[in-house]
């Protein structure tokens, strides 16, 4: 298990590396901050923009710029914002708690969800039940979540008050976000669940636990769904990361104060520091969350850690 272990950490780090190099350089292709800065400042020359360069530092090759900002990373310096001076570690700080708990909120909604109405779908195979829970998942799928997202705020904000729009004033803020994602994640879930149950559920252990008396929710709860975990949880770790990227948007929608909101504040201002900050603290989530599914997986299956 240490060698396992071992071998996938290393594989998280050299893939952050990559992320930071990746995208270190490609936040320099969004545009040039110091027009940005310079905007309202009525003339200005070619001399004015190249002080501005000097004096956040864009002037230096592009290795130089990377490497200080690695040597920043390792003490936990992201550098300062081009828009105000403000710690890029600060705004960061103060959005990230928000976007977690917006993640991880949906995924629980979404696994509650998905799990019942796909082992129901797969007990009721090809019955009326089975039909329109694939149905509701397929519906599911087809919409953007932009859109869920707005009719939903149409119907519990607007039609019927019972539920703040946007923003964060409470617990209850939390609500629409979080739904708006889980549904769009069970669409999928459910089918996902209801095909490993099948296969599952035909196995020869099943056979076999049934022909020694055993309740049906011993079953399927203690031995089919035990088995249905490997898959499930190799997908749930990879749905993490389109679930993060699905965020901004959902964020953004409903105004919420996370780091998805921050980044795409900071393309429109070109502000390099929190862009490639946010970026990397999102990659870096997503990475260890992997990880996280990696180690899952040798727990479960001890036949992977010889992979």
């Amino acid at each position: 298990m240490t060698g396992f272990l071992i071998k996938r950490v290393l594989q998280a780090v050299f893939v952050i590396v990559a992320v930071t190099l990746l995208v270190s350089y490609a936040v320099r292709l969004t545009g040039d901050p110091a027009l940005m800065l310079s905007q309202g400042s009525g003339s200005v020359t070619e001399q004015d923009l190249a002080n501005i360069r000097q004096a956040l530092g864009l002037n230096r090759p592009f290795h130089e710029q990377y490497l200080s900002y690695m040597q920043g990373l390792l003490h936990g310096d992201f550098g300062r914002s081009f828009m105000g001076g403000t710690s890029v570690a600060k705004l960061i700080g103060d959005a990230l708690p928000a976007t977690l708990m917006l993640a991880f909120t949906s995924l629980i909604v979404s696994i509650l969800i998905s799990l019942p109405l796909g082992i129901q779908a797969a007990i009721k195979r090809g019955k009326a039940t089975d039909q329109a829970i694939r149905i509701l998942s397929l519906v599911g799928l087809s919409f953007p979540n932009f859109w869920l997202a707005l009719m939903l705020v149409l119907l519990l904000s607007i039609t019927f008050p019972l539920l703040p729009p946007s923003g964060w004033s409470g617990p209850a803020s939390l609500i629409l976000p979080s739904l708006t994602m889980a549904i769009i994640l069970s669409a999928t879930n459910i089918r996902l669940v209801r095909t490993t149950m099948l296969e599952t559920l035909s196995a020869q252990y099943i056979m076999v636990a049934r022909s020694k008396g055993l309740k049906e929710r011993v079953v399927l709860y203690k031995h089919a769904l035990r088995n249905c975990a490997i898959p499930l949880i190799t997908y749930l770790g990879l749905q993490f990361g389109g679930l993060i990227g699905g965020i901004v948007v959902i964020e953004m929608v409903f105004n919420w104060p996370g780091l998805g909101t921050l980044a795409f504040d900071a393309i429109s201002g070109r502000d390099y520091p929190v862009l490639q900050g946010t970026v990397t603290v999102l990659a870096t989530v997503i990475v260890l969350v992997n990880l996280i599914v990696d180690i899952a997986y040798g727990i479960v299956d001890p036949r992977i850690r010889t992979r």
